[in-house]
């Protein structure tokens, strides 16, 4: 299976916006507006990685620099689930973090309701560090060191 990283372009925020909205992600993610999407993937504020899967564009990744070594996996979002893209996005990404920043650590939050995405991350080596509630709704913060 190929997968490849590549920095996100604005003329795909339109997409990525359709992939937030889907019935079986939106209930995961807060979604983003198309303006809100496009200012982002301008912005030195956060990193967007685009997942092409056979050339196709497939889902996004967005990334904000901490510190030096510590990144935060803000988003990940896959357009056809149940194929492992998922995770082979995350393991890509982990390396993208590792090569391209320097970084040694990744933190993540994730809704306490997304058993589907804290399954993989706990697969994938993510251990809880704390929780806490957002809009009523529980939050548990993950990490991961390499």
């Amino acid at each position: 299976m190929v997968l490849e990283l590549r920095k996100s372009v604005i003329s795909e925020a339109r997409a990525f916006v359709e992939m937030e909205c889907s019935h079986d992600t939106k209930g995961f993610v807060i979604p983003y507006s198309l303006e809100k999407h496009a200012s982002l993937i301008e912005s030195n504020d956060v990193i967007y990685l685009s997942l092409y899967y056979e050339n196709e564009l497939s889902g996004f990744i967005i990334l904000s620099q901490e510190s030096q070594d510590v990144v935060e996996f803000r988003r990940i979002v896959v357009a056809s689930k149940g194929k492992g893209l998922g995770q082979l996005a995350i393991k890509e990404m982990e390396q993208y973090c590792a090569e391209n920043l320097n970084c040694s650590k990744v933190w993540l939050d994730a809704f306490e309701s997304n058993s589907r995405g804290i399954y993989i991350y706990k697969k994938l080596g993510y251990t809880q560090f704390k929780e806490a509630f957002y809009e009523g709704k529980k939050l548990l913060f993950m990490e991961k060191t390499f």
